[in-house]
């Protein structure tokens, strides 16, 4: 009886043990998962913004520590997921020291260098890796057999380089594999079809080396999307794709793909999405594709695809259908008018005939609607902004008649309209002026007629108005000055009359005015003062009168100004010479008087012509100008003068040949090419090309200055002979070439060049008296540079040259040398781009980029892409121009040591803008030069600047903005600031 009652109390203390036991044990392994978490946050982490600031020791249960998911008893570490937290350091590998860890997300931060594959071993019971977004280079570590769980793996947008290894091609239970945007070589390889649970495969975005799409990856039964765009993929589409019978998502765009589309594609009834634009596909569609029920966007874009659409392209349950730049034929099937569900539709570039369907929009929400450059004629439908969703119409470059429907007048969603290059007729109706939304409104080329209502005023948010070519009448209404967004306005070729009104002149941010071919008097608006961004300005064939205003003298960034044909009187201005103009017309006016010192260059004869009241001395075209007789003894006095001082030139001149030539009888002979009217020849250049007048020295040759016998100077570049002759005949020949044929106000310019057969080669430029930006900013540290808004201009003037190279020049160049010693400046801090001897022109071949045989660019400013690959775009120019932002902004060099070891301008200052939390701006005191008036410094302004920078060393080329888009981008801070 005792030992009955005593087994329950035994039980019960040998369970109350055990439980002890277990629940010792699992305390001890959160306590090794505590130390692991801390150990690797301390060593191989950097935290700048604290954000694992709930990571301390003072606990042994981190399952409520930022980032960390434990299991639902929470006795065990299964999840970490630390995306988006900018921390910074290697791969942490000893987060796989916890055996239980299922999923590391490490996504979106600042991790970087390789990847061991030793180490990496310990990480073999993962499920899910995601290492997206982050700076890792080198070769992708090999994945052992042990990798037998692992699910997802995403690796996409880091600089991975080499090729994927075949390991890749040995993960039993994968079902997600991201690879997308980095800088893997070979061919996509075949072995990816041995990954029989795949159901994600994206690898699109890579410079793989030209090859096949593997017929083998037709065995990913399972697979649901597959993206493979942007990676040189050549050939065929194999049959083999029809065997996706899961396949969800398809995209091989922007390939070089060719053949038919497989007809076992149209086969796939779960597919949603066909990306196949951009390739070389050719053949017709089927009818087969109306097989595709579940079809939501079809992309067959800039391809080669012919035929008629099938009429059952119209029984899709389309969202986005997008044909355009193929060699479709014949009507556009009705039936498209009946789908509910169309929202983007795009056919252009095809050869579409015949009327569009009329009841189009009638039953869809359309959004986007693009049938241009076709040959499609009749009304317009009536109906396309039927559920008032309508977003852009472009019709451009077709052949439709009639009136613009009314109906558009009531559709306010509106924002770009492009109907150019057509037969439209009538009034336009007032109503449709008036749309707040538009942005852009392009009409030109077509028979318009009526006048241009002033309700124009209350779409404030246009940014490009093209009417030329219409036959518009009345005068220009004066609710255009309403248009404060306004950058490009053309109603040139129209029937307008009256004067202009004078508040255009408001119109801050307009860089193109063209008014020409119309019937405008009165004066030209002389209030100029805040067009600050004007480029062109077309005035001709009008019936202006009164003076040219000297005030155009303001417009710095003119580079064409045209006011022939009108009925000006007065002198040119002399102030015209301040601008950088490449185009100058004032022809057929009544101008009179000297034609100014900058224009008689013959470049501009023909713009001069056709005003009998000019003269000149120097153009034989023109009279000479008059001058009063002088009395007979001042005439004697003056020759006599004159002869005297004649004769003192030539003694100086032989004094200096003779010390030149040591003395010694020395003729050489010279090739000479002036490229600007210029005073001087190589006589008055090279004796002078000594140790006293030399003032700077570089990789090409020593830089002099030279005073001309006029009291002007130049800057004459001595290249470099001997050993170094032939490298530097290519910078000789690189600099004529590109310099010789090139007028910009911010490029520097090229006045004459001279060459001799002992390895004489000189090159002779405008002086600039401040030098180089890199001296006055490092060196002489200029009391100028104390204010911002001197540096300011300085980033502006620079990334306007650049941009013109980039966008005006063709084919485009590539100055490929872009810092801040290339970069010179005048006697008012305005700069030129400068040193061409390793601009290349940017020839559009075989995709458009050029390899060069070397990397070309200075230390601290050469994009990191050229690390890996010797292809070479505007991009590189972009990266080393963002480099000289952050020299403007911190007053430090590229590599400058207090930046700290194995650290550049680019690195340091990304980590401490990034230091900040997300919501709160960057802290600019650890980054501005601290020889700056702090208190006069925009610093809103300036950290503007820094983010353009930031945008131009961002270390994807994809994902850097044009030259044109920077300049945009600093010229809304100029204009906000003038505001």
């Amino acid at each position: 009886m005792q030992q009955r009652i005593l087994n329950p109390f035994f039980s019960l203390l040998l369970l109350l043990c055990t439980t002890s036991n277990i629940s010792l044990g699992l305390s001890h392994s959160l306590y090794k998962d505590t130390q692991i978490l801390l150990r690797i946050k301390s060593t191989q982490l950097q935290d700048k913004n604290n954000i694992l600031k709930d990571w301390v020791p003072n606990t042994n249960n981190p399952c409520n520590w930022t980032g960390i998911t434990c299991d639902a008893r929470k006795i065990s570490v299964v999840s970490i997921n630390l995306s988006h937290f900018n921390l910074s350091g290697e791969f942490p590998c000893g987060f796989c020291y916890i055996h239980t860890l299922r999923k590391l997300s490490l996504g979106y931060n600042y991790l970087g260098k390789t990847i061991n594959t030793h180490s990496f071993s310990i990480c073999s019971h993962l499920r899910v890796l995601d290492l997206t977004e982050n700076l890792f280079i080198g070769e992708l570590p090999e994945f052992r057999s042990e990798f037998s769980q692992i699910r997802v793996l995403d690796l996409s947008f880091n600089n991975f380089s080499g090729e994927i290894p075949a390991s890749f091609g040995r993960f039993p239970q994968l079902k997600s594999l991201r690879l997308v945007s980095n800088l893997f070589g070979g061919i996509v390889p075949s072995f990816l079809g041995n990954l029989s649970a795949l159901r994600n495969l994206e690898i699109g975005y890579n410079p793989f080396k030209e090859g096949p799409l593997p017929w083998q990856l037709g065995n990913l039964s399972k697979l649901e999307t597959l993206f493979i765009s942007n990676a040189n993929l050549v050939g065929s589409i194999p049959d083999s794709i029809g065997n996706l019978v899961s396949l969800k998502n398809i995209d091989l765009s922007s390939n070089y793909l060719s053949g038919e589309i497989p007809n076992s594609i149209f086969g796939l009834k779960y597919l949603e999405q066909i990306e196949l634009f951009d390739n070389n596909l050719q053949g017709e569609l089927p009818e087969s594709l109306g097989n595709l029920t579940n079809l939501l966007r079809l992309d067959l874009g800039q391809n080669n695809l012919t035929g008629k659409l099938p009429h059952t392209i119209g029984s899709l349950s389309l969202i986005s259908l997008r044909l355009n730049e193929n060699l479709f034929y014949g009507e556009i099937p009705s039936s498209l008018a009946l789908n509910p569900n169309l929202l983007h539709l795009a056919l252009f570039a095809n050869n579409f005939t015949g009327k569009l369907p009329q009841h189009l929009g009638l039953n869809s929400d359309l959004e986007d609607f693009d049938v241009s450059n076709n040959q499609l004629t009749g009304e317009l439908p009536k109906h396309l902004c039927k559920r008032k969703r309508l977003q852009s119409i472009l019709l451009f470059n077709n052949k439709f008649s009639g009136t613009l429907p009314s109906q558009f007048g009531d559709c306010h969603s509106l924002t770009v309209i492009s109907i150019e290059n057509n037969q439209l007729s009538g009034d336009v109706p007032s109503k449709f002026w008036n749309h707040p939304s538009f942005e852009i409104l392009k009409m030109q080329h077509n028979m318009f007629s009526g006048s241009i209502s002033n309700s124009i005023s209350n779409a404030k948010g246009l940014s490009k108005l093209h009417l030329q070519g219409n036959n518009f009448s009345g005068m220009l209404p004066i609710g255009i000055c309403e248009l404060q967004r306004l950058m490009k306005f053309d109603v040139s070729k129209n029937l307008l009359t009256g004067e202009v009104p004078a508040c255009i002149t408001r119109l801050k941010k307009l860089e193109f005015l063209r008014l020409q071919e119309n019937m405008f008097t009165g004066p030209i608006p002389s209030n100029l003062s805040f067009w600050h961004v004007l480029t062109e300005l077309n005035l001709s064939y009008n019936q202006f009168s009164g003076t040219i205003p000297s005030q155009l003298s303001y417009l710095r960034d003119l580079t064409y100004l045209d006011l022939s044909m009108n009925s000006l009187t007065g002198n040119v201005p002399p102030e015209l010479v301040n601008l950088g103009l490449s185009e100058f017309n004032v022809s057929g006016n009544k101008l009179y008087g000297e034609v100014p010192y900058v224009f008689r260059n013959p470049v501009f004869l023909s713009g001069l012509m056709g005003n009998p009241g000019l003269c000149s001395s120097v153009l034989k075209e023109f009279p000479p100008c008059s001058k009063q007789k002088p009395f007979s003894l001042i005439a004697v006095i003056i020759f006599a003068a004159c002869f005297l001082l004649f004769m003192g030139f030539v003694l100086l001149f032989l004094k200096r040949k003779f010390l030149f030539f040591n003395g010694k009888s020395y003729e050489r002979s010279y090739k000479t090419t002036t490229f600007q009217i210029v005073g001087f020849s190589e006589e008055d250049i090279v004796p002078f090309l000594t140790s006293e007048n030399l003032i700077g020295s570089g990789s090409s040759g020593q830089v002099y200055k030279v005073d001309l016998n006029n009291g002007e100077f130049v800057a004459a570049k001595k290249l470099w002979g001997g050993t170094r002759k032939l490298e530097t005949e290519s910078v000789f020949k690189s600099e004529i070439e590109i310099l010789g044929r090139i007028r910009h106000a911010n490029i520097v310019k090229l006045l004459f060049s001279c060459s001799a057969d002992d390895d004489l080669m000189v090159l002779v430029y405008e002086y600039m008296e401040n030098g180089s930006l890199g001296d006055v900013l490092h060196v002489n540290k200029c009391e100028e540079l104390r204010e911002w808004s001197t540096r300011f201009n300085i980033a502006v003037g620079a990334a306007q040259g650049l941009a013109y190279l980039h966008h005006a020049c063709v084919p485009p160049i590539l100055h490929r040398d872009i810092k801040s010693n290339n970069i010179l400046l005048d006697r008012d801090f305005l700069p030129r781009v400068a040193d061409f001897g390793l601009a290349k022109t940017l020839q559009h071949e075989e995709g458009g980029i050029g390899d060069m045989s070397r990397i070309a660019g200075s230390y601290g400013y050469i994009a990191p892409e050229y690390g890996y690959t010797l292809k070479v775009t505007e991009k590189g120019d972009v990266y080393s121009f963002g480099v000289v932002l952050m020299e403007l902004i911190t007053g430090k060099r590229p590599n400058d040591p207090s930046l700290g070891d194995n650290m550049d301008i680019v690195k340091w200052v990304t980590e401490t803008a990034f230091s900040s939390a997300e919501d709160q701006p960057i802290d600019l005191a650890h980054i501005i030069d601290p020889m700056l008036n702090l208190a006069t410094c925009d610093y809103e302004e300036i950290e503007s600047v820094l983010n353009v920078a930031l945008l131009c060393t961002t270390p994807f080329p994809m994902n850097r903005p044009t030259m044109k888009r920077v300049v945009e981008l600093l010229k809304e801070l100029k204009l906000a600031r003038h505001n």
